[in-house]
């Protein structure tokens, strides 16, 4: 079989790849928070027994995009969006700390604040949990002050402080549920300088312009290759018919 049908192939699965990268942004569009995956392709030599005289093609995710969204206005005193760099502690499903830019909160029935999907957000001493109150107030530096039953709106009662952190995005490394860790699987400690503005979401990063660009050039770059197996396969078929005639 024609080495040019393995070179055909592979380039069109990278790009079956590439575009799932590209189709799974394009979807969380509207999604809080959300920061774009990267991804691009590479040609990689194939060695082994002879001369290396093949190259395939491989996509690869080489990170995420942490550039920030821009921040829309709510109204919602339980939405918190991070001023520059920065990002909110949660305690993800497998009780492991992550990190997320979406500050979409709301309390569960037991008092514990949590993101938007679910997730317990991490404070001074683990998850937050707030007493019975009549209002909630978040600061700029985190922090959570409740009124407290039968008191009045003057008088707030500091409770704990959200946990905010900053990473370097080399020490970062997002997972398939959608959170940023740590590559070295530990812990961030707060940074008092972050701070949040109340009463605002970021939207995400992904610009729906660029990646239906994208899509459309994974799309005909596999058509490409499509193309070639097909002609790579009609000139073995007409190579054997030559044959069979002499």
């Amino acid at each position: 079989m024609d080495k040019a049908l393995y070179i055909g192939m592979t380039g069109a699965t990278q790009a079956m790849k590439a575009q799932a990268i590209v189709s799974n942004n394009l979807a969380n569009a509207s999604t809080t928070g959300f920061q774009a995956d990267l991804a691009q392709a590479r040609a990689m030599s194939v060695f082994g027994p002879g001369m290396p005289s093949r190259a395939y093609s491989m996509t690869e995710n080489p990170g995420t995009d942490f550039s920030r969204g821009n921040l829309e206005q709510t109204g919602n005193m339980l939405d918190i969006a991070v001023r520059g760099e920065g990002m909110i502690a949660v305690q993800a499903a497998d009780g492991s700390e992550a990190y997320t830019r979406a500050g979409n909160l709301k309390l569960s029935v037991f008092g514990e604040l949590q993101t938007g999907n679910g997730l317990p957000v991490l404070g001074n001493n683990g998850p937050v949990v707030l007493p019975p109150h009549e209002t909630v107030h978040i600061g700029e530096d985190g922090t959570l002050s409740v009124q407290e039953l039968g008191q009045g709106p003057e008088v707030l009662a500091m409770v704990d402080r959200i946990k905010l952190v900053y990473a370097q995005p080399a020490e970062l490394v997002k997972g398939t549920d959608g959170l940023l860790r740590r590559r070295d699987g530990g812990e961030t400690p707060a940074n008092a300088e972050i701070q949040v503005v109340n009463g605002y979401l970021e939207t995400s990063n992904v610009n729906v312009v660029d990646a239906m660009v994208d899509m459309i050039a994974l799309t005909r770059g596999y058509e490409m290759n499509v193309r070639m197996m097909q002609t790579v396969d009609e000139n073995s078929a007409a190579s054997a018919r030559l044959l069979q005639s002499q």
